[in-house]
């Protein structure tokens, strides 16, 4: 299966709350998108890597992505090494995308940067045809995706664009809320982190406020590009 989009987050749930609302727009545009989470989260405070799966399965299944997995590489400890970069290319050379979303440049949590590069580079040296990779024991061709684009997270970065989901922002919405062991749920007896607080709902949601303010709709999801991206007509701008 070729995909047009591969969204790749370090844990699951970072694509929901980063760009689900864009995959989800370009999917109703007729385009083919998955994810790939490269760890199971399985050093999250709350819950365990078994109830992860089943949140995120249930998060795919709201988001309608043609594909989800993932690598199992060791939460907090994966490196930015021969290894890991073959695993990754591997899964850009099964599906073929032209856009891959992946981690935020920068952010608090220090896995997010790790897996911004280590995913940015596997990009690269998918395209070198001297990287030997196999699927099932049949050799894989050599491909690089067109677009290598960063998702925004917890830190605030100034975006290079920014995208407008507000007709799929509550499912978007939905789809993070399927994490119900990391977020704030006063059903479960579990200990309170950063992310599990009503405050860190309703900054995702001003976020995208904001980013929607900026032009003139009512939420958006914000990006930076490896790349200057680039228009084919000034009248594709959005303005307030």
């Amino acid at each position: 299966m070729k995909l047009d989009i591969l969204a790749f987050g370090v844990h699951p749930d970072d694509v929901e709350l980063c760009c689900a609302g864009t995959l989800m727009v370009e999917m109703k545009r007729g385009k083919k998108a998955g994810i790939i989470d490269l760890t199971r989260g399985e050093m999250g405070t709350r819950g365990t890597a078994e109830t992860r799966k089943v949140e995120a399965e249930k998060a795919a299944e709201i988001l309608g992505v043609q594909i989800r997995e993932n690598l199992g590489m060791r939460d907090c400890f994966f490196e930015n090494d021969e290894d890991h970069r073959l695993q990754v290319i591997q899964k850009i050379r099964q599906y073929r995308p032209d856009i891959v979303f992946c981690n935020a440049v920068e952010d608090r949590h220090p896995d997010h940067g790790r897996a911004a590069l280590l995913v940015k580079e596997s990009c690269f040296l998918s395209g070198l045809i001297k990287i030997d990779t196999s699927l099932n024991g049949v050799s894989q061709e050599a491909w690089r995706p067109k677009h290598v684009i960063h998702y925004i997270q917890d830190r605030y970065l100034n975006p290079d664009f920014v995208v407008d989901i507000t007709e799929m922002y509550d499912r978007k919405m939905q789809s993070v809320l399927a994490y119900s062991t990391q977020f704030y749920n006063p059903a479960l007896d579990e200990p309170e982190t950063y992310i599990s607080t009503p405050g860190f709902m309703e900054s995702i949601e001003n976020r995208n406020k904001m980013y929607g303010r900026m032009i003139g709709v009512g939420y958006a999801e914000g990006f930076m590009s490896d790349q200057m991206p680039g228009i084919r007509s000034v009248f594709d701008l959005l303005t307030p």
